[in-house]
């Protein structure tokens, strides 16, 4: 019989403090102004009469631009993502705990890489200003509704689809700095991954079918959390025919390792729902081999009518 919220909450606590306790052990202090070239930044227009940006301004490829920018509008949302995971696993004990410090961690990132981009003047700052501003007062739903099992799923798999994306934008933009900066941003993200994992694992001891069914709920209705973001289509697609993050590193960096980790293939404790579950899970990993694979053609097929002569 499925557990109930309040029910699961008691039972993984002790979990959520032990990999609390883990995660204290391994997180490394950092501090965002040292990846920040700061004698680069020069006086902008504006109220102190500096000079306006102009396009060329900027050293980043476009598509480094357009990816950071994704990923920086997406961490911007950081105060709609702290009260969806307060709401849902609570401001006390080991759960609340983990909330806060997470919360702390995440703000980092945003600080790191707005402040690179406007230093640098890799983006014209007046729109990423009012971009930031619609995407904030969109806010952030949780899609998964306030279902905690889904919810857990759902973060082990996006902080990892994170950390990838934010790897292959630093080597894309070309900047050794931006690319250290991405890379110390990543290592948070795999951090928090790693402990969304771990609890997840402990709710499959719990609750075997129930988790499978998260699980499998999750993979076929998995959006990034910045895909309200204006234009998010057009710009997931130049990402994607850049290979930053695409539906082939979705399956095989993200989906396989942690299906894995979470032994959903050899399991032998599923019945009726968990067993359908993992059914339609092998059926969503099989469509999106195909897909994947039919995406890796058209990019191929793009880059040789593309290339130069």
């Amino acid at each position: 019989m499925p557990l109930d919220q309040t029910a699961l909450l008691i039972e993984l606590e002790p979990v959520v403090a032990a990999n609390l306790d883990r995660h204290l052990s391994l997180a490394k202090e950092w501090f965002p102004h040292e990846f920040v070239p700061w004698s680069e930044g020069r006086t902008f227009d504006g109220v102190l009469g500096g000079e306006p940006w102009q396009p060329g301004d900027s050293k980043l490829p476009d598509v480094a631009k357009t990816a950071l920018i994704v990923n920086l509008l997406t961490e911007d949302n950081l105060p709609s993502y702290h009260h969806e995971i307060a709401s849902l696993f609570g401001r006390d004990g080991a759960w609340g705990t983990w909330v806060h410090r997470w919360t702390a961690e995440e703000g980092r990132h945003g600080i790191a890489i707005r402040d690179y981009l406007t230093v640098t003047r890799g983006v014209d700052p007046v729109e990423l200003e009012r971009a930031r501003m619609d995407h904030m007062q969109a806010g952030y739903v949780n899609v998964n509704g306030h279902e905690m099992l889904h919810s857990i799923a759902y973060v082990a798999l996006q902080e990892l689809a994170t950390r990838i994306s934010h790897r292959n934008t630093g080597k894309a933009t070309g900047d050794p700095i931006a690319e250290q900066m991405l890379t110390r941003v990543a290592a948070d993200e795999n951090l928090h991954m790693v402990f969304y994992r771990n609890i997840l694992t402990a709710a499959f001891d719990l609750s075997p079918d129930q988790t499978m069914r998260a699980v499998a709920n999750v993979t076929a209705g998995f959006q990034m959390p910045g895909a309200n973001i204006e234009g998010f289509g057009r710009k997931a697609v130049l990402i994607a025919l850049a290979g930053i993050y695409d539906l082939r590193q979705h399956r095989d960096e993200v989906l396989q390792p942690v299906l894995r980790q979470w032994n959903v293939w050899d399991r032998t404790d599923l019945r009726g729902d968990g067993e359908r579950a993992r059914d339609e899970l092998a059926a969503q990993m099989s469509e999106l081999e195909t897909q994947a694979s039919r995406f890796e053609e058209r990019r191929s097929a793009r880059a040789k009518r593309h290339k130069p002569e």
